[in-house]
């Protein structure tokens, strides 16, 4: 046994596998550095893939271990807002672990199946790891779901449906199997030439459907507010000041509609009668998208507040984020982590589903920062999405960027323009799954 598992330690294997991840990451540093290619981005998510394909269970394990630390490193960061910079490390080695775990589990039986078929050496464990790749974004550990293979692809010259991943997928194990080929056979055709199937997965279809963005008059607001000045009490003031300027700003500019970011008010703006009543007021001119916090008899939500014609209505989280606002764990494990952690206090609650509001005509998704990058949110195809967040908690770090791919990302699958409204990061629009500024 001991033998076994020295042999996961070779320099080889570990450097091998950290190639994989830096290849798989590759496209989210460049853009956090602020660079995007799209030749550079989709060469580095062949070449991950390639070597990924034609490698056994233990680069597979050390795979998933970097990928695991590279693309999720940032959860760490919230420890060290939260006051524990001791769980640092525990915050990198846990994502880093259970997709090592994972990885290595789907490489064992995509060759276990072969040998036990009598087929070890055929094309079959190659396909079997591709399949499981094509399936992996359906995989969501305690809930959590932002890792998706093909999210490589998303600035690059190939799609990023499951047909067209299925294809560069398919594409590279074939020239993976033909370069097996048993010395003394000639090859009737160049592997390499079996790459060239990847220009099926050209997003064509982006090209002709491409929608023009509507006009209208939307501000989205941006702030930098530390996660420690946002909770201050004491400077509680300031934040109901900075509100209000901006949207004495935005009615002058003749805009229908500000956004603000996620929590902008960190408290239950409900229990705040004359700031309601002064909201309700301004939204006779303008509509007004803010996030708050949202005490609905004794439950705790996280909550955007709609303000539009002297009214108002709020739109509750469906998703929520695992372990930053409800704990996946079984209960009793749950109530320890929160009690160690957040001095035990209550998890928030989701909304049964997700909510629409419309204004000025046109119909919204609501999405409040984790969910918006969620496959859930967008379920319906919504055509317009309202997010709101505040990335105080995980920055600095890769986080934004990350974020930001993903909703590239779900805008090109979906159709769904994003209209995006942070804190400690900036503020965009996605339509047709390009970022506007």
């Amino acid at each position: 046994m001991s033998i076994k598992i020295i042999g996961y330690f070779t320099i080889k294997i570990i450097t091998t596998g950290f190639v994989i991840g830096i290849l798989s990451s590759g496209a989210i540093y460049l853009d956090w550095l602020g660079f995007v290619n799209y030749f550079i981005n989709t060469i580095m998510g062949l070449l991950m893939l390639y070597l990924l394909l034609q490698s056994d269970k233990k680069v597979w394990f050390w795979s998933g271990f970097w990928i695991g630390a590279l693309w999720f490193w940032w959860m760490s960061v919230s420890f060290f807002n939260y006051g524990f910079a001791w769980a640092i490390p525990i915050g990198v080695l846990f994502p880093a672990i259970v997709y090592g775990i994972i990885f290595w589990f789907v490489a064992k039986i995509a060759e276990w199946i072969p040998l036990k078929l009598g087929q070890p050496e055929g094309i079959t464990p190659t396909l079997l790891k591709a399949l499981a790749l094509l399936l992996l974004s359906y995989l969501h550990p305690l809930g959590f779901d932002w890792f998706k293979p093909e999210l490589v692809f998303t600035n690059s010259y190939l799609g990023i449906e499951k047909w067209q991943f299925a294809i560069v997928l398919f594409a590279i194990s074939m020239t993976i199997y033909k370069q097996r080929q048993p010395q003394g056979i000639a090859p009737t055709v160049n592997p390499l030439l079996y790459l060239l199937l990847v220009v099926f997965a050209y997003p064509f279809s982006l090209h002709f459907n491409k929608r023009e963005l509507p006009k209208s008059g939307i501000v989205l607001s941006n702030s930098m507010t530390t996660v420690k000045d946002k909770w201050n009490p004491k400077l509680q003031p300031q934040h109901i000041d900075m509100v209000f300027k901006k949207i004495d700003r935005a009615i002058a500019e003749k805009k229908g509609l500000i956004i603000f970011p996620e929590s902008v008010f960190a408290f239950y703006l409900n229990t705040k009668p004359n700031l309601m009543t002064l909201l309700q007021g301004y939204s006779n001119e303008i509509a007004i998208v803010i996030g708050g916090l949202y005490w609905d008899n004794g439950i705790p939500r996280n909550s955007t507040y709609i303000f539009k014609d002297g009214r108002f209505s709020i739109a509750n989280k469906a998703v929520l984020v695992p372990f930053g606002e409800q704990n996946p764990l079984p209960k009793w494990m749950g109530d320890i982590v929160n009690e160690l952690f957040f001095d035990g206090a209550p998890d928030y609650v989701a909304s049964a589903d997700v909510t629409d509001y419309t204004i000025n005509g046109i119909t919204y998704r609501n999405a409040i920062c984790y969910e918006g990058s969620s496959e859930k949110l967008y379920k319906g195809n919504p055509k317009q999405m309202i997010l709101i967040s505040n990335n105080g908690w995980v920055t600095p770090s890769i986080e934004p960027t990350q974020q930001k791919i993903l909703l590239q990302y779900y805008s090109k699958k979906y159709g769904t323009t994003i209209y995006h409204s942070a804190n400690m990061s900036e503020s965009y629009t996605i339509h047709n799954g390009e970022v506007l500024k």
